[in-house]
């Protein structure tokens, strides 16, 4: 039961909260690469040929085209056919080849890029109204949504640059975003795999890093996720293998979403293999 004194949150409120915590998140990762040398920025990631650079050059082209989809759907639109479309009927991968061109610049040009782009997508996101769906490569997103993708791929591409760096990162609160996320996402993951959304919910009881407990989804689901909320984003990211954490999955459509589980848009992803 909700506290009468307690006022309940506006979307702004919410928006506000979601980039600060975005603004948070990607200071984080910055902190990892400002004063790599060159060397560091080619050293590769667990990503099959990505190196330091292409996970901040994919993060710099997501966040083009995220302020892009703030700003002007139309023109959006008409990025998208035009730009995605020529790379696609050439048979390149329009993710593959943005990462290579930005990963092509130098170090400094290239951190430059990506700090003006967050920061433009921070400015973006926070004038677009409220309720309205921003267009996007998968099904749109009101600006809510959107600042929660761009959280998550930002930490996920994060855990790479830290694997391959070997620096261990201290779980956040800012992890309840991506949780809640990889919830949302549980129909998306099973049409990605050419599968029928189940037709009874999940619930997640996740331990959270200050020891407490995130519970998402519907008391008396039969089916349910336990474990460490690290864990379960390290999942739903796919930066771990499903073998490799401690989660455990209760009931037949539980069982049958982490091995699939994926919270990004597109492709079911390669994820990791087992002890990597």
């Amino acid at each position: 039961m909700t506290d009468p004194k307690t006022p309940t949150p506006t979307p702004a409120d919410v928006l506000g909260g979601l980039l600060e915590d975005l603004r948070a998140e990607s200071a984080v990762l910055d902190g990892l690469v400002t004063g790599l040398p060159a060397e560091g920025w080619s050293r590769s990631t667990p990503a099959e040929g990505w190196t330091v650079a292409h996970q901040i050059a994919h993060l710099a082209w997501t966040d083009d085209w995220t302020a892009l989809a703030a700003r002007d759907a139309e023109g959006f639109g008409a990025a998208l056919r035009d730009r995605v479309g020529a790379l696609l009927e050439a048979g390149a991968d329009p993710v593959e080849e943005g990462a290579r061109e930005g990963a092509a610049a130098e170090p400094a040009a290239l951190l430059s890029r990506w700090r003006a782009g967050r920061e433009d997508v921070l400015a973006a996101l926070a004038a677009a109204p409220s309720d309205v769906r921003l267009p996007w490569f998968g099904p749109p997103m009101k600006p809510a949504s959107m600042a929660t993708a761009r959280l998550m791929e930002t930490w996920a591409h994060g855990q790479d640059v830290a694997d391959s760096l070997g620096v261990t990162r201290e779980p956040t609160a800012r992890l309840r975003h991506i949780a809640h996320l990889g919830l949302r996402t549980l129909g998306f993951a099973f049409g990605a795999h050419g599968l029928p959304a189940p037709e009874h919910p999940v619930r997640l009881e996740l331990t959270a890093p200050d020891g407490g407990t995130w519970v998402f989804g519907p008391a008396g689901a039969q089916d349910v996720v336990t474990g460490p909320a690290l864990d379960f984003c390290l999942l739903v990211t796919q930066r771990r293998h499903r073998d490799d954490l401690d989660l455990t999955a209760t009931g037949p459509v539980a069982t049958a979403w982490l091995p699939i589980a994926q919270a990004f848009a597109g492709a079911p992803g390669k994820g990791r293999q087992p002890g990597a």
